[in-house]
């Protein structure tokens, strides 16, 4: 493969309570990951009221830009957007009021987006806690959050869908990724269940990217807590990477099949304090630039 035709992967992700914005790191073989511009953000949160850049989540849009959505507070009921030619130059931010009209909605965290081809509708979803919805899994425990995943559609991201629920497992669930692979959705979600302890990652399929989604397997990953999946092909491999928050480190696992897992989490290398984001693949023009900050 040519230099200039080669894969290169580009991690988008946050660091401490997200203020400072948006970091990138850069990987030519989906494992090895070096930050660029010195760890320095490349966009500044500037809407929603707490001004936070939590999960951020890009992809490479149909008109070749790169759109980026992300949690900009702990209880606003809105996210935010912005789009970029190269990662570098950014357009205004945007602030989505995705669950403004759901008076008890608690919150809107971890959003992504995922691009329907066919359809050329891209979906923009989240977990959202709406008061006194899903008694049967409602807990006090964990400041009785209680979350299932919404979503909205749009061709332009100017003009949104009414918002809908997207997945409701009969579980408590977070942190959904949506990729599509040999004509079907895969989503990566976080179990989210305290009582008993979950706390992992599963896999859901759908056959639409809006659904319905079937039942969640099993964990797919080990004997403790993860969080924020985001998944890359590397050849003819899978590569979910994961927040092993509880452990306060980053931990990745890989497949051949999305059956069976090999924890892989001492053979990456990721930056210091590096949080829940999204991995993309980005051509050798863009990297070279990125490179250069």
């Amino acid at each position: 493969m040519s230099e200039e035709n080669s894969i290169n992967y580009v991690f988008a992700y946050f660091k401490n309570n997200g203020k400072d914005g948006l970091h990138l790191a850069g990987s030519k073989d989906g494992l090895n990951w070096s930050t660029f511009k010195n760890d320095q953000s490349f966009l500044t949160p500037k809407v929603g009221n707490d001004k936070l850049m939590r999960d951020p989540c890009i992809i490479r849009g149909l008109d070749g830009e790169f759109h980026a959505v992300w949690t900009v507070s702990w209880s606003e009921k809105g996210i935010g957007y912005a789009s970029s030619p190269d990662l570098i130059h950014w357009s205004a931010q945007q602030y989505i009021p995705v669950m403004e009209k759901e008076d008890s909605a608690r919150n809107c965290w971890a959003p992504e987006i995922t691009c329907d081809t066919a359809k050329r509708t891209y979906m923009i979803y989240w977990a959202t806690t709406i008061k006194g919805k899903f008694k049967e899994t409602y807990s006090s425990s964990e400041s009785g959050y209680n979350h299932r995943i919404y979503y909205v559609t749009t061709k332009d991201f100017k003009i949104f869908s009414d918002t809908r629920l997207l997945y409701e497992p009969g579980f408590n669930v977070i942190d959904a990724s949506i990729v599509y692979e040999k004509g079907r959705y895969r989503m990566l979600l976080k179990d989210e269940t305290h009582e008993p302890v979950q706390k992992n990652l599963k896999i859901a399929y759908a056959d639409n990217l809006t659904g319905p989604y079937s039942k969640a397997g099993g964990s797919i990953t080990g004997n403790y807590w993860a969080e924020g999946p985001t998944s890359v092909k590397v050849g003819d491999k899978w590569i979910v990477y994961f927040d092993k928050y509880s452990e306060h480190k980053y931990g990745a696992i890989s497949s051949y099949d999305l059956v069976s897992w090999e924890d892989i989490s001492e053979q990456i290398k990721v930056p210091s304090g590096l949080r829940h984001g999204s991995i993309l693949t980005v051509d050798s023009k863009i990297f070279e630039k990125l490179h250069k900050q």
